[in-house]
């Protein structure tokens, strides 16, 4: 049997990319390809003397200062620092029991690009591997993989509307090398035909390439909440997001669950939402979503979740468009694909739009369609 080499953020506590990297394993085994996650251990002297110039990354230096300021947020709060731990066990737990298997820690540079030459083939994908924060890894843009591996990306993002003017003529050299490549968004569509004038495949996320009979296969449906209850999943920071859920709830009579300082800490979330939940693994994750009345979200897998499982939801933009860090793109292209814009918070009350209807069977015949274009690329790539 051939052998795939899988690059993927295997290490990130996130439900949505834990999630993520389960369904591209499971896409892999549906083409009957043996595979392992490489674990790649790239913190050598060298490596810290040739990625000094990160510092002067934004990209870079805006997530390093969020997660530092996050962890000396949660100090000062002792009890919830420890339900975080706690949250993270349990992600760890899902981790050992789901992802996997995987390769040997290869030490260095050198190391890693002759483990490249034991693979048929390197994939990566899905999520914002391709983020102008990482480019000096030369992991996740494949820089490492050797000429004769065959090179594949699934649905990998840039997470961003433009590449910086300094790091154009790098994405393209490493855009170039792959031979079979696929994005998540329509924007990041753009970026490769500007770069190197390729028209790659705008391919599903691969949590999307499951409908959600197969994710109740995957992982039984499970009640979680014994009361009628919005899931409020926000990652990112906007006060009045939550003030308008609040008003929401209010009106519905429902109460609020949450499961807060996932990516940063809120002073908000200290009194926001009237369940408050940590001991919560991918699967509970899911099973809020599932279980929900309402949802209302930033997360871009919040929003594919509640999109397989046919919910009443509203997302809302983590940042400013104008923001040009802003990584609304995700969220732009998909409901762009499935014409699903009236689920986007428009800034009036949330009552003006998530109770209208939408039409989930138009839905669901264009992402058969979707399905069959991403398996025919994997299957291409894969043959």
């Amino acid at each position: 049997m051939k052998k795939l080499g899988l690059c993927v953020r295997y290490d990130c506590n996130n439900y949505g990319s834990m999630l993520q990297i389960f369904a591209t394993q499971q896409l892999i085994k549906d083409h009957h390809w043996d595979y392992e996650i490489i674990r790649y251990d790239k913190k050598t002297i060298l490596f810290y003397f040739q990625n000094l110039t990160r510092v002067f990354n934004p990209y870079f230096v805006k997530g390093k200062v969020g997660a530092v300021k996050k962890k000396l947020l949660l100090k000062k709060y002792s009890d919830i620092e420890k339900k975080c731990n706690h949250r993270i066990k349990r992600i760890n737990d899902y981790r050992i029991s789901n992802i996997g298997p995987y390769s040997p820690f290869y030490r260095g540079y050198k190391n890693i690009q002759n483990a490249s030459k034991k693979y048929d083939a390197i994939m990566v994908g899905s999520d914002q591997l391709w983020t102008p924060a990482g480019i000096k890894s030369k992991f996740y843009n494949l820089l490492f993989v050797s000429d004769n591996v065959r090179k594949i990306s699934l649905a990998t993002s840039f997470g961003v509307k433009d590449i910086p003017f300094y790091q154009r003529k790098t994405t393209a050299k490493y855009l170039d090398r792959i031979e079979f490549l696929s994005t998540r968004e329509l924007n990041g569509r753009r970026i490769i035909k500007e770069l190197i004038g390729r028209n790659a495949l705008v391919a599903l996320d691969p949590t999307l390439m499951y409908d959600s009979e197969s994710w109740n296969v995957f992982f039984r449906r499970k009640k979680t909440i014994d009361e009628p209850y919005i899931f409020a999943y926000f990652l990112g920071e906007n006060d009045n997001y939550r003030d308008e859920v609040e008003k929401f709830a209010k009106k519905k009579h429902l109460v609020i669950v949450t499961c807060p300082f996932m990516d940063c800490f809120n002073k908000r979330d200290l009194d926001f939402g009237d369940r408050q939940l940590y001991d919560v693994d991918p699967t509970d994750f899911l099973n809020l979503i599932r279980n929900a009345e309402y949802v209302c979200t930033d997360s871009f897998h919040g929003t594919v979740f509640s999109i397989l499982n046919h919910k009443k939801f509203i997302t809302f933009n983590r940042t400013r468009n104008d923001d040009k860090q802003t990584r609304n793109s995700r969220i732009d292209s998909l409901f762009s694909i499935l014409d699903l814009e009236s689920r986007r918070y428009c800034g009036n009350p949330i009552s003006s739009q998530i109770d209208d209807d939408v039409d989930y069977v138009k839905v669901d015949l264009k992402l058969l369609e979707l399905r069959k274009e991403t398996n025919d690329f994997i299957k291409e790539a894969l043959k």
